[in-house]
């Protein structure tokens, strides 16, 4: 199904383990090439709740990469993940840069706020972790407290009881290509 496509998944230490490895092997197993994209080369380490998890093989340094590389971004949750994530410059480019080039994005759990750090969720629909909520809001985001949000091409779902639909999603998504009526954000 997604055969030829090329997928990012965007993250670092302290991400949710079920949040990463598992669109990680949906996507595989719809035939995509997936690349973890980090900030350091090596391995990074999920967490399960709040527990330490398995490591995870860096792929490639985000700062090594660009939007052009990939047709599609996922952004795992957990809490240190995206919080580390949204203070790398680099990071943040990437996601805006996905954006712009009209490439479809999921984000799960917390990883919502590095839409909102990238300043790309003007009134767009999303859901996410509900301790959120606020912080996607005042992103300009329009918060919806469901399994997964689509729209135009964006991606969300709130916990790792959500993964199935919001796997589902983002490989539909990501086989439409691009999603033309987004607006080009500008840098926060």
């Amino acid at each position: 199904m997604l055969q030829g496509k090329r997928i990012a998944i965007l993250a670092t230490d302290g991400f949710e383990q079920s949040e990463l490895v598992e669109p990680l092997d949906r996507l595989r197993a719809a035939d995509a090439d997936v690349k973890v994209v980090s900030l350091q080369p090596g391995t990074i380490r999920g967490v399960r709740g709040r527990e330490w998890a398995e490591e995870v093989e860096v792929d490639a340094v985000v700062e090594d990469v660009s939007a052009e590389d990939f047709d599609a971004l996922v952004l795992p949750g957990g809490l240190y993940n995206p919080d580390t994530l949204r203070q790398d410059e680099n990071a943040v480019q990437f996601v805006r840069d996905m954006f712009a080039a009209k490439k479809a994005i999921g984000a799960i759990c917390h990883g919502p706020w590095m839409l909102a750090q990238a300043n790309i969720l003007r009134n767009r629909k999303v859901t996410s972790y509900p301790s959120i909520r606020t912080d996607l809001t005042n992103a300009g985001a329009l918060w919806k407290d469901d399994e997964v949000v689509v729209d135009k091409g964006l991606v969300t779902s709130r916990t790792p009881e959500d993964l199935d639909a919001f796997c589902s999603k983002v490989i539909e998504e990501t086989a439409e290509g691009r999603h033309e009526s987004r607006r080009v954000p500008e840098a926060a």
